[in-house]
């Protein structure tokens, strides 16, 4: 068997498409231009990157965009101060603070000081509790995306066995939760479980978010299952060269492709999916703050 590709990167065009279809119409019916504010504290390399790419995206797709570049030493209470402002700037649906802080800074103090309904990346612990007891709230990006793929990949998720591996606040407890509301039958593996290749073996659905490279080889996969690749490794790569690296994920990927149903290459698996779920959650937030129907479609 050669599984399925599930192919990330065009994915996350076609929910971009959405996306910019809905502030279309929020614009044209409503006079409504949705609103995502970034931001960033420091100037770690990676965090600047992904928030150009975030501006980016949410200008193609018709929205505004507001980024907040702070100092690496700016205090917490001049950060708090920002957040606050933005809360209660009616132009903005969508706070996100780019993780991780400075070490001076409390990360959880910072996230929990974000409006619930503004938390577009669906930390805030009101939008945790929410979602835990199946409620409406504002979902993480990178679960909400693994759950559109799964959703479009098998259609119905009803009766189908979960596993996934790692237990983050920012992905295996949400996209448990995610997959117990489809109705999954739902296991939470990480590192202590026993006999881990055995119960990953069992399920029909693997989400792999453990942040080791490769950890998970084809010969714990069951035959056509679907595997979800959430981890971003970077590895060396003598073979392109003298300090070459390359990128992998938490799977082994030709082994388990051997066996696998469908699976999620990395990079162009789950990764363009985040930022198409940031930007699908900014939508969801305008629309709940102004009363207005949801998009269908754009989230959980």
């Amino acid at each position: 068997m050669t599984a399925q590709v599930i192919d990330g990167k065009a994915f996350a065009a076609t929910v971009r498409e959405k996306v910019a279809g809905h502030v279309a119409r929020l614009k044209e019916e409503n006079g409504i231009t949705p609103g995502l504010a970034v931001v960033l504290v420091g100037e770690d390399p990676a965090s600047q990157v992904y928030v150009r790419s975030k501006g980016k995206q949410t200008v193609e797709v018709g929205m505004n965009s507001y980024e907040h570049k702070l100092d690496a030493d700016t205090s917490e209470a001049d950060l708090l101060a920002v957040i606050d402002a933005l809360n209660n700037d009616p132009t903005v649906h969508g706070i996100l603070v780019q993780l991780p802080l400075p070490k001076h800074l409390d990360e959880d103090l910072v996230i929990n000081s974000v409006a619930p309904e503004k938390d577009v990346d669906g930390f805030h612990i009101s939008n945790v509790g929410l979602l835990g007891t199946g409620q409406k709230s504002m979902v993480p990006c990178t679960p909400l995306g693994c759950l559109m793929m799964l959703r479009d990949h098998h259609g119905s998720l009803s009766g189908l066995d979960a596993v996934v591996i790692g237990r983050s606040n920012i992905v295996g407890k949400p996209m448990a939760q995610l997959l117990l509301g489809d109705s999954c039958t739902v296991t939470i593996a990480h590192s202590r479980t026993k006999d881990l290749p055995e119960v990953v073996k069992r399920a029909d659905i693997v989400v792999a978010a453990v942040g080791r490279p490769e950890m998970v080889p084809g010969d714990w996969i069951k035959e056509g299952a679907t595997v979800i690749d959430v981890g971003i490794n970077r590895i060396d790569a003598p073979e392109k060269g003298e300090g070459k690296t390359r990128l992998v994920g938490d799977v082994h990927y030709e082994s388990a492709a051997a066996v696998a149903g469908a699976i999620t290459p990395v990079p162009g698996g789950v990764g363009p999916m985040t930022i198409a779920c940031l930007l699908a959650n900014t939508v969801t937030a305008c629309c709940r703050a102004n009363g207005l129907a949801e998009p269908e479609g754009l989230t959980a």
